[in-house]
């Protein structure tokens, strides 16, 4: 079975962000999102020797998610412009490397990887996801995982069905009826105000999911369980639409532009421009670092190469 690989881009690199000590090139541009993007790109790729690979990218724009529920995410803080800064360099130097990078205004980054994870799946690939992105759960089933990064970079942790079940007490399939019932303050939309996890989590075990729990909410024990869900229905319908990664974005896919055979020589150019050596060094051997130069040095050389 063929694996392909997903980068969570966004995902990424605010967590390069937060993992590393803020630190510039020569001409003063901070880099260590794209540092820790790279690096942690390339130990994905050292570890999981993907056949295919895709990087995906919010957009700056209002999804449907903004259309369904005004104040989705507005809670969250402003992001630094040191930040800001990176994100066009690390789809810079995602494009010199040669990875494909996807991104569609109108939807998240998420929702073009469970677009595409379906599509993979379907051929019979095995889906492998990086991401921080708890959210991303929903989507694993018995061919695809979701490698978190732990603590800072190095460390990363492989989560399938039974890890999920482990952690969460519920199935994959079962995360967005949980987060229809107990919502997401990171995301700030509501859930059932009343309902907390290990509620969220009786509930589904004995419904299955949202939609089971209203067609038999006097089934349900509790005289105040039942009156709260009977008030916050909305809000649960609501919250159920924002917890759903789309899989059906309508995407210009070639599987076969995926196909990774290593990263493109051009992002020696880039990372040199940057002063990111050592990097330089741990992603090409010394011998295509040193062509590289060499071919720079004495441009009329280049037929020798």
């Amino acid at each position: 079975m063929q694996t392909l690989l997903i980068i969570d881009g966004n995902a990424i690199m605010h967590r390069a962000y937060h993992a590393l000590p803020p630190f510039k090139s020569a001409d003063g541009t901070p880099t260590n999102v794209v540092y820790g993007y790279l690096s942690m790109l390339n130990k994905v790729i050292v570890d999981f020797k993907p056949d295919y690979l895709i990087s995906c990218f919010d957009t700056p724009e209002k999804t449907f998610r903004n259309e369904l529920f005004k104040e989705y995410q507005s809670q969250r803080p402003k992001i630094d412009d040191d930040f800001i800064t990176q994100i066009p360099l690390v789809k810079q130097a995602v494009d010199a490397a040669g990875v494909v990078r996807m991104e569609k205004p109108g939807y998240e980054a998420d929702d073009l990887i469970g677009t595409i994870t379906r599509i993979f799946e379907t051929n019979k690939f095995r889906v492998v996801i990086l991401t921080g992105d708890k959210d991303i759960f929903q989507l694993i089933t018995d061919n695809v995982f979701v490698a978190a990064p732990q603590l800072g970079l190095a460390n990363i942790k492989i989560f399938d069905k039974s890890e999920v079940e482990k952690k969460l007490d519920i199935a994959p399939n079962q995360i967005i009826e949980y987060k229809a019932l107990v919502g997401d303050p990171s995301d700030n939309y509501p859930g059932a105000s009343g309902i907390g996890p290990k509620t969220a989590c009786k509930l589904i075990h004995q419904f299955g999911t949202v939609e089971n729990i209203y067609k038999n909410i006097d089934k349900v024990e509790s005289e105040k369980l039942k009156k709260i869900l009977k008030k916050e229905r909305e809000s649960v319908l609501l919250s159920e639409k924002l917890a759903t990664i789309m899989t059906d974005v309508e995407i210009d896919l070639d599987i076969e532009k995926l196909k990774f055979k290593g990263f493109n020589k051009k992002l020696i150019d880039f990372l040199t421009q940057y002063q990111m050596n050592m990097l330089t060094k741990r992603i090409f051997s010394i011998k295509e670092v040193e062509k590289k130069e060499e071919i720079k040095k004495n441009p009329d050389q280049i037929g020798l190469f």
